[in-house]
């Protein structure tokens, strides 16, 4: 034996003599029994290990204020003073825009109303029409002989009932022909500055439930929802960023998620490209 190095003694127990013995099958099959029992009832085992702290997660809602303040953080900064792209000089010509707008494009609208106006430059020369004389004028905005119906329609009502002003608030809007909550909102956000709802077309349906802001696909529906989490002053404001937002980025097809400020707070269901969870039902 090396110098300086003293063997281990034996234990006076004599426990170094015994001999490991594998437990009989009964007793190892009430262990496993025991243990199931424990876990079922959400018991650790005295042999495990208690888990490491873990950070407490806050729940996603998608409509918690700093959410929905964030939103409007980033929207301001993208779109800090878009207004109507429609163009118009009076609230009866930016109604008539809009009543044109409809299942079109503010472009193409855009491209047939200077001349509109200056062949009939007032409500009273709109009102003396009839529908077909319209026709032919507006034939490529689409649905021409329903929108004629309304143009002509709303011109005799606001000459006849409102003295041939359009009127600015919500309920007499509604008693024009072709008029519904949409184009109201728009002539009298656009035009009067007053913040009676929140305009909903295309782009603002589309892009408010990618956010996750409503869950409805019914306008007069959306806009309530809206109207609850979006602060009174930025009614107006809010909807016309969503609107340029649809066109310059969040198309309804090939979304440019990759250039979207708004990117790493969406989850929408459709995303061409994410770097967060994607929410299936949120589109």
């Amino acid at each position: 034996m090396p110098r300086g190095i003293t063997p281990r003694r034996p234990a006076r127990t004599g426990r170094q003599d015994r001999v490991a013995r594998a437990p009989s099958p009964a007793k190892a099959a009430e262990r496993r029994k025991n243990a199931a029992h424990g876990e079922s009832r959400g018991l650790r085992s005295p042999t495990a290990k208690a888990p490491k702290g873990r950070k407490k997660t806050t729940a996603y809602s998608p409509l918690a204020p700093a959410r929905i303040a964030e939103i409007l953080k980033r929207l301001d900064q993208l779109y800090p003073d878009v207004t109507c792209a429609l163009t118009h000089t009076s609230a009866w010509e930016l109604l008539v825009a809009t009543i044109l707008s409809a299942q079109s494009t503010d472009v193409n609208v855009n491209r047939v109303t200077p001349e509109l106006f200056r062949k009939y430059p007032t409500v009273e020369a709109f009102a003396a029409l009839e529908p077909e004389q319209l026709q032919p004028d507006i034939r490529s905005t689409g649905f021409f002989r329903n929108k004629s119906k309304s143009v002509v329609g709303a011109a005799r009502k606001v000459v006849a009932d409102f003295g041939g002003q359009v009127p600015l608030n919500m309920n007499d809007l509604l008693t024009l022909p072709g008029v519904a909550r949409k184009t109201a909102n728009v002539v009298l956000g656009s035009w009067f500055k007053l913040a009676e709802g929140v305009v909903v077309d295309t782009h603002v349906t589309r892009i408010s439930r990618r956010l996750e802001l409503t869950k409805n696909p019914n306008p007069q529906k959306i806009e309530q929802d809206l109207m609850r989490i979006i602060p009174r002053e930025k009614w107006i404001l809010f909807a016309h960023q969503l609107i340029w937002h649809g066109r310059k980025l969040c198309y309804a097809r090939k979304p440019k998620c990759v250039d979207c400020a708004l990117e790493n707070i969406c989850h929408a269901g459709d995303k061409a490209w994410s770097t967060v969870e994607i929410h299936k039902n949120a589109k």
